[in-house]
């Protein structure tokens, strides 16, 4: 992945106006050091944005004033889906993203049209805490604060809270908080994670993606998972989810800028929403470079069979390295297509016009016998590559290569690898 990094970083570095927008996540907490020394290598100290904790920058990813809350809620629903190891239970996730959304209604007409983790939380999880913002808002109205639609919307809160939510058995409600606080939880239990993701308004810096692509700058997810195995799933949603709607707006502005998505252990913070961002990102003239360790490592995470297709066959330049999974390597075998092989089969056969049978050696004699031998010559379509090629004909640094120019897809074939750090 770090060729591939480097080339777009360096591609059209000392233009400004058409240098590439890039999104990369790091998983592992490493390719954010490699990014840093890229970065200063062609002069793009200043265009680096890192998220992370005590990186100086600071994320809200719930502050985005011009989307609707059922979007927002949406947003949060798909991240729910990450930590649900049965996504069929939709009735959870639904009900949640409804509860969210007018949270999120709520809390932007009490609070200046700012929402965060921590007042979501107080409000789904502390009755007196709802009722003091209820307070706030009904005197707003009596002293004819409030405008027509956040009227409406107040109305609207107040009648799903206390006819809905409020009336809702316990085990029922108690499950759904429960639900929720799975991801607020998250963002209150740790001051340092707090004050970054969930700061006061004036202390925001980082807004979106709006400038980023406008500019040509570079951000990047800098937070080791097995150290914020929830944190750096849900901050990585949201970036990407930020970063594909920006991009798709873009098309219907008609102020379309050159883009990049970067993600290695792509398994690790994949959603369904990807597949059809992948599907209309082309033509938005976003680049996307992911890997992973394996086809079986996506279904992993989407539970889905159809969606790891869908995503898969979108992104038109693979490479294959050596692997023993099955399932990778049949979806591998039906991409690279079929041929016709030459068969040959070989037969020996023998008669006789005598044949005794031997009580002392306990075998038949024959005599005056004849041995025929035949060859047979067939082609049969079979694929080109063979399930042993993939497991023990691709040795280290070389791998399966199918690719095209844009305008002509490449025969496949095997290919060497030049590995970055020998500097070859």
């Amino acid at each position: 992945m770090y060729p591939f990094t480097k080339q777009l970083l360096k591609y059209n570095s000392e233009n400004p106006y058409d240098k590439i927008a890039m999104l990369i996540l790091d998983v592992k907490g490493n390719y954010c050091n490699q990014i840093i020394e890229y970065s200063k290598l062609y002069n793009l100290e200043n265009d680096l944005i890192i998220i992370g904790l005590n990186s100086g920058n600071f994320y809200n990813p719930l502050h985005k004033p011009t989307l609707n809350p059922i979007v927002l809620a949406n947003r949060l629903k798909t991240i729910l889906t990450l930590f649900s190891e049965n996504n069929s239970e939709s009735y959870w996730l639904d009900k949640s993203e409804q509860i969210l959304a007018e949270a999120i209604k709520l809390c932007r007409l009490y609070n200046n049209n700012y929402v965060t983790f921590s007042e979501l939380h107080n409000l789904i999880t502390i009755p007196n805490y709802y009722k003091e913002k209820v307070q706030i808002l009904k005197n707003l109205f009596i002293s004819s604060k409030l405008n027509t639609k956040q009227i409406y919307e107040l109305n609207e809160c107040l009648n799903f809270f206390q006819k809905e939510f409020e009336t809702l058995d316990s085990r029922t409600k108690a499950i759904l908080i429960s639900e929720i606080t799975r991801i607020t939880n998250t963002f209150i239990s740790d001051y340092d994670i707090f004050s970054t993701f969930s700061p006061p308004k004036e202390k925001l810096n980082f807004l979106g993606f709006e400038d980023v692509i406008k500019n040509g700058k570079i951000v990047v997810l800098n937070m080791n998972i097995s150290e914020y195995n929830i944190l750096s799933k849900i901050i990585a949603t949201y970036l990407k989810l930020d970063f594909q709607t920006e991009i798709l707006n873009s098309l219907s502005k008609g102020n379309i800028k050159k883009t990049a998505f970067i993600c290695d252990e792509y398994d690790k913070y994949c959603t369904k929403t990807d597949s059809d961002f992948f599907s209309l990102s082309r033509e938005a003239k976003c680049i996307n470079i992911v890997s992973t360790q394996s086809y079986s490592s996506l279904k992993n995470t989407l539970k889905d069979d159809s969606s790891v297709k869908v995503i898969t066959q979108n992104l038109i330049n693979k490479i294959w390295f050596r692997t023993d999974d099955i399932f990778t390597i049949e979806e591998a075998q039906k991409q690279l297509g079929k041929e016709e092989k030459e068969k040959i089969s070989k037969s020996i056969s023998e008669s006789a016009k005598e044949t005794n049978f031997n009580y002392i050696t306990n075998s038949l004699n024959s005599i005056n016998s004849n041995i025929s031998e035949s060859y047979n010559s067939y082609y049969q379509t079979d694929y080109i590559y063979d399930t042993n090629f993939f497991t023990r004909q691709l040795e280290t640094f070389t791998a399966i290569s199918f690719l095209s120019d844009g305008n002509i897809i490449y025969e496949p074939k095997k290919i060497q690898l030049l590995p970055y750090f020998k500097n070859i």
